[in-house]
């Protein structure tokens, strides 16, 4: 009570939806001294990491893994508080398993010795090749991670100051094309490249400097959180409360408030205005020019500009529960991936030519074996996530008439591949589609990724976390720099502190 009564004369920031780039936003303006309102549409915190509970099922909805877990320890101590106090992180061994459809299977490993031994077995001639491609993740980690990631990209000198890194580096080349020149088997290929998916990338056309990712797993691991992901986004809740903020579910924001080019506020969709010094846009870059400031005239964040970018892939996600089945498909750990027969013309048919394939590649989450939480004692947890074509284009896919068909195809795939027999012990499901991307998330074009991250849509290119239209209103998420991912979604709140001032000091300046 004495914290909210010191700042009651606080400027007050409201931060726009309740994601995880939201809630570390609305974590560090809290510890900078501001009064903080966090309004998301939701039930429950968490954004896309949020969770449905189902017949005794929780199923996390979107990310399942944290890497780089320094990211949220930092932020936890810039707020004066203890990250594993709040939260239980588990290092998931192996991070993941890799299938193909004739029956070769990969892990990948956190011990390098680990990892070593499972190129040697599996591809001996590509040992060096690989080691080198370590080198390579690591070199483009230091640059964009921990050196553009982590600071403002607001202006074009910020991006001219960093172009010999980008020549150095070789950002004109595809991740999939750095794989190829440094190994030789195309499965090896393949999961050396395949992580840009995660965040919405095609390998094929995403810059090399998404390897980085290699590196990043190596040196931090994966990691998986008791309680799922929506247990540390209530934790980032507990926080921002603990610090005198507000957080405000079930409650949607349809305009950002704008006199003179300064934001003054919002307005529910229910008619309420929270008045506000500053707004800072959790909500998708696209959805927040085009429709929270739909009455503003715009000059560089356009409808036209939206609409000629390129967006991420959608998603085709079935959770599901299974009965009695905790002892079965005891192969079956908590990550594995199934490749469908194709790779390359895969991709192809996702981002270039948006077709439904008949061939698919799945990710299978199975929580379960490491947290009993997720289900019935005895029962099984499962969400299988295929990479889709998005709802771009004068002739998107009817997911009305595409849904149970595609799902039939899921199965199929599931049952030779992972866990046959499950369709019999089916207990509870539900389908997340493009469509619900768009409908639950305001997600322009059921993007599951907010725009894709291409050289010409990242850093300087991709929208600024200050906004160049309207004094006051900031964006931080995946859609903005540095991009999707469960850590800079939290480091573009990094990037936020480095340009809003501490509120005595934004209080002594606007008098």
């Amino acid at each position: 009570m004495a914290l909210m009564a010191e700042n009651r004369n606080a400027p007050h920031a409201v931060v726009i939806g309740a994601g995880i780039g939201g809630l570390s936003a609305a974590m560090r303006l809290g510890a900078k001294g501001y009064r903080v309102s966090v309004v998301d549409r939701l039930d429950r915190l968490g954004g896309r990491a949020s969770s449905i509970s189902k017949a005794g099922h929780r199923f996390d909805l979107g990310p399942t893994i944290i890497t780089v877990p320094k990211v949220f320890r930092e932020l936890w101590t810039d707020c004066g508080r203890d990250f594993d106090t709040d939260v239980d992180l588990r290092p998931i061994d192996p991070f993941y398993e890799i299938r193909w459809t004739d029956g070769t299977k990969f892990q990948l490993h956190p011990k390098e010795e680990d990892m070593l031994a499972e190129i040697t077995r599996m591809f001996p001639s590509d040992l060096e090749g690989y080691k080198k491609f370590l080198k390579d993740s690591e070199a483009r980690y230091k640059f964009g991670f921990e050196g553009m990631g982590r600071r403002p990209m607001n202006k074009l000198w910020d991006l001219i100051k960093e172009l010999p890194g980008f020549v150095k580096l070789r950002a004109d080349r595809s991740v999939y094309a750095h794989a190829a020149k440094r190994v030789k088997d195309e499965k090896l290929r393949m999961a050396l490249s395949f992580h840009p998916l995660f965040i919405g990338g095609d390998p094929v056309h995403v810059t090399s400097m998404y390897i980085l990712v290699a590196y990043l797993e190596k040196v931090f691991g994966v990691h998986y959180a008791m309680g799922g992901v929506q247990a540390l986004a209530d934790a980032m809740g507990n926080v921002i409360e603990d610090q005198g903020g507000t957080v405000r579910l079930n409650e949607e924001v349809d305009e950002i408030m704008i006199r003179d080019r300064q934001v003054r506020g919002v307005k529910t969709k229910a008619g309420h205005v929270l008045p506000a010094d500053l707004v800072i846009s959790n909500a998708d870059p696209g959805f927040t020019y085009d429709h929270l400031l739909r009455k503003q005239k715009k000059n560089r964040w356009t409808e036209k500009r939206f609409k000629k970018s390129r967006w991420s892939m959608g998603l085709f996600v079935w959770y599901f529960g299974t009965k009695g089945t905790a002892d079965k498909w005891s192969d079956v750990g908590h990550h594995t991936i199934l490749n469908g027969p194709r790779y390359k013309g895969l991709l192809n048919d996702i981002f270039q030519k948006r077709q439904l394939a008949e061939d698919m590649s799945i990710y299978l989450h199975r929580p379960s074996v490491t947290d009993p939480s997720v289900a019935p004692d005895g029962d099984d947890t499962f969400y299988a996530l295929s990479p889709v074509p998005n709802l771009v284009g004068d002739n998107p896919i009817d997911w009305t008439k595409e849904c149970e068909v595609y799902c039939r195809k899921v199965e199929k795939v599931l049952q030779e591949q992972a866990i046959p027999g499950f369709a019999e012990h089916l207990s509870v499901s539900e389908i997340f589609t493009p469509d619900t991307f768009q409908s639950r998330y305001l997600s322009p074009y059921g993007a599951g990724f907010s725009l894709e991250p291409r050289i010409f849509q990242s850093a300087w290119f991709r929208p600024h976390n200050t906004s160049e239209e309207f004094d006051g209103l900031f964006l931080v998420g995946a859609g903005t720099h540095p991009g999707a991912g469960v850590p800079s979604v939290v480091t573009s709140s990094e990037v936020l502190n480095h340009l809003v001032p501490e509120a005595a000091d934004w209080s002594r300046s606007h008098d």
